[in-house]
């Protein structure tokens, strides 16, 4: 399944995210809770990780300083949950500090898993890459 689109929610009092609903099925296995790289947190099913972890360490000696501290940063920073049965995940204080999320978030489909970002903080990415996404896209080059 390909996560796609962007959807408002709020927290609960016990940080409790409702994960969209057609989402839900996808993470019938479990739930790999992640510190991206912007200050939000992701949502990986356990195969997409896996498979997120092996390409970001593919080719890496694993004795390396690179590979180490990737593999820390990455796999250090995660946590394995599940949804419940009224399909929300609890988003562990860690996780909340890290992304600065209070209660409002938006939750953005990033084609193989979920951002949940701090609202405003969304605003303002949005801002920044609406600024940019032109440069970014003629970068890009002639995909032929």
């Amino acid at each position: 399944m390909a996560f796609r689109g962007h959807y408002d929610y709020s927290l609960d009092a016990k940080n409790r995210l409702n994960v969209p609903p057609k989402f839900r099925m996808a993470f019938s296995e479990g739930v790999v809770l992640v510190e991206a790289l912007e200050p939000c947190v992701s949502l990986y099913t356990p195969v997409a990780f896996d498979a997120f972890t092996d390409q970001v360490l593919a080719g890496r000696n694993p004795l390396s300083p690179e590979f180490r501290k990737l593999s820390r940063r990455f796999v250090g920073r995660s946590f394995d949950t599940e949804l419940d049965a009224a399909g929300r995940v609890t988003l562990n204080p860690r996780l909340l500090e890290y992304a600065g999320i209070e209660k409002e978030v938006v939750v953005v489909g990033t084609l193989d898993h979920l951002e949940v970002w701090e609202r405003s903080a969304w605003h303002a990415d949005q801002e920044s890459l609406n600024a940019e996404v032109q440069r970014i896209a003629e970068g890009l080059g002639d995909p032929s």
